[in-house]
């Protein structure tokens, strides 16, 4: 069996699946090129094999920072209010899907010796044997509710259309050049490096139900006319039969392949 390892040989490998070379498969190349395209992008967005968890960092610059601070005037519908919004965003790459999490900004080293972590592994841990560790733990987990408290969370938020990372927090105070930002987020795959993804159960089959639904689709105009060797396609059935695929192959990305939700307590 020839394992799908491109788009060409994906094709090759759905078309045979619905019946060449022994039956005419009417449906253009542009229309195939299409339904593997949806498939690929359905894959990533939604099948845990379809995209990988990343953590990108990036440094400030100082046109970041200043476009950071400056807004965008803009006029109400009837033009007698005016408004006005920060440029506060960094442009991500295109092969990221999604955004969980910023890391936090609060400076938790200890090479400031006036910092009380400095002091406390400085004064209380320079030797275990003499003291209790779970001293250390409380003290540690304290340390970070104060930060919780007077830092917390800073807000994000991402459009995939824009490809921009919204940080939501005070330009002036909170960044600085050359500060690093490490962001927690979602990288689809590319199919052209990671071809395993033209050979997934899943693809190969959803693949095939696209194409089987445009070429029922494209039948349908030429109902009950019969082919050369005397064959009688009905397109509608084609049709209705890949409909009824695709519905089963969705359910089954949704409640088997699809990452689960984490729970979220608040």
């Amino acid at each position: 069996m020839a394992i799908p390892t491109s788009k060409a040989t994906l094709k090759e490998y759905c078309l045979r699946k619905l019946g060449k070379p022994v039956l005419e498969i009417n449906v253009s190349d542009d229309q195939i090129d299409d339904a593997i395209d949806y498939t690929i992008q359905k894959f990533q967005q939604y099948h845990y094999d379809g995209a990988e968890r990343v953590y990108l960092k990036h440094k400030f610059t100082s046109a970041e920072i200043a476009a950071g601070k400056a807004s965008v005037a803009s006029t109400g519908v009837d033009g007698s209010t005016e408004w006005g919004e920060q440029t506060n965003y960094l442009s991500v790459p295109d092969h990221v899907i999604s955004v969980e999490g910023l890391f936090g900004f609060t400076d938790k080293g200890t090479r400031n010796m006036f910092d009380i972590r400095y002091q406390l592994r400085l004064n209380d841990l320079y030797d275990f044997t003499s003291t209790q560790f779970y001293h250390y733990y409380m003290i540690q987990s304290h340390l970070s509710s104060i930060d919780w408290i007077l830092e917390g969370l800073k807000p994000i938020r991402f459009s995939t259309v824009q490809n921009r990372l919204y940080i939501d927090f005070d330009w002036t105070e909170d960044s600085l050049e050359d500060q690093y930002i490490v962001i927690k987020c979602w990288r689809a795959l590319d199919p052209t490096t990671w071809t395993e993804i033209y050979n997934q159960m899943w693809v190969k089959d959803y693949a095939a139900a696209k194409i089987k639904k445009q070429w029922g689709s494209n039948m349908t105009k030429f109902q009950n006319v019969q082919m050369p060797g005397g064959v009688t396609l009905n397109g509608e059935m084609i049709y209705n039969d890949a409909v009824e695929e695709l519905k089963i192959l969705d359910e089954q990305l949704r409640q088997v392949w699809e990452t689960p939700p984490l729970d979220m307590i608040g």
